[in-house]
């Protein structure tokens, strides 16, 4: 079992960039403060719905509406555009327990024929994740996976279809740190599998572990070139982005932020915890979108053609609270929901919401 302490930090807001080995000499440049809204010029967010209850996940049906979650009152929701909103149903099985609750949502990038959608949600015993066929509203509940360990904080749990047409899932190490190296465990990774959960082709273990050595992943998305990206939960130095790599190993909990091992990934960017607490994360017009929760933002990571991130640009800075939710829609527009009232936030009357505007 292995333990760490996390690195000392150096700027309040800080990007490190690294590239792709894992050798030492593949560590960050000096760190370069982040931006505030000097990036090009975005339009004026445009609220969907409110009133909602933790929103954690959204993803887009082929028609356009959103999936919602609500985390606490594991519901799910379906959210036109023009912020009608329809109950589907509260999702059996579900026990709402500090940071776990219904999570991530993921729709069957061939939807329309198989009607699939997957929820990874807190149970009684573990965290899991559900197959339903949805039509007017859930049926054939099947668990592809169980066993992913939960506690009350740490449950990774975002959910999403990669280009390759695999479902990845995110989990977190539950708070204990040696869960994240063990191969033999399922907590602190990236998964990647089936439909119907089984290992994908060319999982680099023989099951269904894609990556390792993460703390608590919030968020995942791919550029149009194919590479992954995953944003993580830091301790009390440095929150991360990593560009994950088949097999990686992320080094939580023997490095967090940028080391000098050679067995571990540097991360593609960092900041100090008090500027992202990094959740949702979706990929648009060459950049990535990320959700700060304790940071209260959303932050603009440029990419360059060769997934090389420039310097952040934080956008709606202190306007809206805690961001949470990320999701690209058909349409290209960028959603974005609060997490207020998570316990964590001060919400105001009108919370908890989602926004929409065009990158």
């Amino acid at each position: 079992m292995i333990q760490m302490t996390r690195l000392t930090s150096l700027f309040a807001a800080a990007l490190l960039v690294a590239g792709c080995s894992a050798t030492p000499a593949d560590t960050a440049r000096d760190p370069t403060p982040a931006a505030t809204d000097t990036g090009a010029p975005l339009g004026e967010p445009r609220t969907v719905v409110k009133d909602l209850a933790v929103p954690w996940g959204i993803a887009f049906l082929p028609d356009g509406d959103a999936l919602v979650t609500e985390r606490d009152t594991a519901r799910l929701l379906r959210v036109t555009a023009a912020g009608k909103v329809t109950e589907i149903g509260t999702v059996d099985g579900v026990r709402p327990d500090g940071e776990g609750g219904l999570l991530g949502v993921a729709i069957s990038p061939v939807f329309t024929e198989d009607h699939y959608v997957f929820l990874y949600f807190t149970s009684a015993h573990d965290n899991r994740i559900v197959r339903y066929r949805y039509d007017r509203g859930l049926t054939e509940a099947t668990v592809i996976l169980d066993g992913i360990p939960k506690g009350s904080i740490h449950n990774g749990g975002r959910l999403a279809f990669g280009p390759d047409g695999y479902l990845y899932a995110s989990t977190g190490e539950t708070g204990n740190r040696a869960l994240a190296q063990a191969l033999g465990s399922l907590a602190g990774k990236i998964l990647r599998m089936t439909v119907d959960g089984k290992p994908a082709p060319g999982n680099p273990f023989a099951n269904v572990l894609w990556s390792y050595g993460h703390r608590n992943v919030q968020g995942m998305a791919w550029d149009p070139s194919g590479r992954m990206y995953a944003s993580e939960f830091g301790s009390n130095s440095f929150d991360e982005i990593n560009l994950v790599r088949k097999g990686g190993n992320y080094g939580w909990p023997e490095v967090e932020g940028v080391g000098d091992d050679p067995r571990f990934i540097n991360p593609l960017i960092t900041w100090s915890t008090d500027q992202a607490s990094p959740s949702g994360m979706a990929y648009a017009d060459g950049s990535l979108w990320v959700g700060a929760l304790r940071g209260g933002k959303l932050w603009q990571v440029p990419l360059d053609s060769g997934g090389r991130a420039d310097t952040p640009v934080a956008r709606f800075d202190g306007r809206y609270g805690r961001i949470r939710a990320v999701a690209v829609a058909r349409d290209g527009s960028l959603w974005f929901g609060t997490s207020n009232k998570d316990g964590r936030g001060s919400p105001t009357a009108d919370d908890d919401r989602i926004f929409t505007v065009t990158p």
